[in-house]
């Protein structure tokens, strides 16, 4: 009998320790696992809001993924996947290779939800990837720059971060640590620099404590963060956005963070989707394939009330831990286990030793929210790496 091939799509949260379990729970002849990543490195996904805003470098939230696999275990392929052909049980890659399969485990992220809005596409950064966040702390630097020559256009000190979820609270945290130190540093007046924060929900941090919602705003405030809450964006151009007030803000940085859908090649290969998320069972499975895995922001998976469990970075490494579990399993004939996600809190930080946080029924404020989320980062990284990977990333 032929060995059978696991063929992992992504490197994220769910497709890493979807390949660290098998790595872990595999012998060598046991199956042929094959990771495809575009990049040759996992990045840390909540961490990219700072090296967005220049607090810290886009190095620190990257972890070289040859330091994590074992090559006599897991071969790696660099590339980018251009389409998926469930039926061939095959994926295409960019440069025309083409891998086949006996299971598939999608887990290729997100791509911006845009909700329609004209322009965002084209004129709005997008807080993603390592490439994109080095971008946006360029331009924000280049901003002040251009500024310095200009100094009519005050739209380049004039920024809007499009949502106020968690990617957008933590970015405008981040930003407004950095912006007193830009001020500085190209002899710019504080008093000229404006950071909007536009949410079209009646709140910001939608579904979180109104308590540690308000704690956050009080804190960005104080940092110079204005909320427009309750406020669509209609359009955005290379001007700036229009508000579904008639508001217009002129601005050449608009920061879009309200929002992912799944990555528009799981649509494309035809498996059901909803906002380019495959809804899967309860062994992560997707409709109509008993061989085809997804995970992280690609997979749907509802709570007891039908409500959605949000695409985070903790579910992502569940479902991975417990599909490599599972893979494993099928491989031996033996029967695999659901998936059944244990949230174990959500937290946000706030910029420099400042963050809110939920755990339980207890809310976090302030510096104890900030180490525990220093704790859990710290927690993630040894996992995955070790020690060594813990000690050499923590930012104390």
């Amino acid at each position: 009998m032929s060995t059978p091939k696991i063929l992992i799509l992504g490197a994220g949260y769910g497709g890493l320790l979807t390949t660290l379990q098998l790595q872990k729970k595999l012998n060598y002849n046991e199956a042929e696992i094959t990771l495809v990543n575009k990049h040759n490195y996992h990045y840390i996904t909540t961490w990219l809001h700072e090296p967005a805003a220049g607090t810290a470098s886009a190095d620190h939230a990257r972890v070289n993924l040859e330091g994590l696999l074992n090559e006599d275990k897991v071969q790696f392929v660099k590339g980018t996947v251009q389409s998926i052909q469930p039926n061939e049980q095959s994926v295409t890659l960019e440069n025309g290779d083409v891998l086949t399969y006996d299971y598939l485990v999608i887990g290729l992220g997100s791509e911006p939800e845009t909700f329609g809005i004209e322009g965002l596409k084209e004129h709005a950064f997008s807080i993603r990837s390592i490439n994109a966040v080095r971008q946006i702390r360029e331009h924000i630097e280049y901003m002040f720059a251009k500024y310095k020559n200009e100094p009519h256009r005050t739209d380049y000190l004039t920024f809007v971060v499009g949502g106020a979820g968690f990617t957008g609270i933590e970015f405008c945290g981040e930003l407004g640590d950095r912006l007193p130190e830009l001020c500085q540093e190209f002899d710019v007046d504080p008093e000229l620099v404006k950071v909007y924060c536009i949410e079209a929900a009646p709140t910001a941090l939608p579904g979180f404590d109104p308590e540690l919602v308000q704690y956050a705003m009080d804190v960005l405030e104080r940092k110079g963060i204005e909320f427009k809450i309750g406020t669509p964006i209609k359009q955005c151009t290379a001007d700036g956005v229009l508000l579904a007030t008639g508001e217009e803000i002129k601005s050449k940085t608009v920061i879009w963070a309200a929002g992912v859908r799944g990555n528009s090649i799981v649509e494309k290969a035809g498996f059901e989707v909803m906002r380019g998320r495959v809804k899967v069972d309860e062994y992560l499975r997707a409709p109509g394939y008993e061989n085809v895995f997804v995970v992280g922001d690609c997979a749907l998976i509802f709570n007891e009330e039908g409500r959605p469990y949000p695409p985070t970075a903790q579910i992502a490494v569940q479902e991975g831990e417990t599909l490599g579990e599972n893979l494993a399993a099928l491989i031996r004939g033996e029967l695999p286990q659901k998936f059944v996600p244990h949230l174990q809190g959500t937290l946000a930080s706030l910029g420099k030793g400042e963050g809110i946080g939920q755990v339980g029924s207890k809310k976090l404020f302030g510096s104890t929210a900030a180490m525990m989320k220093k704790a859990s980062d710290l927690r993630y990284l040894y996992k995955i790496g070790g020690v060594g990977l813990a000690l050499k990333k923590v930012k104390l």
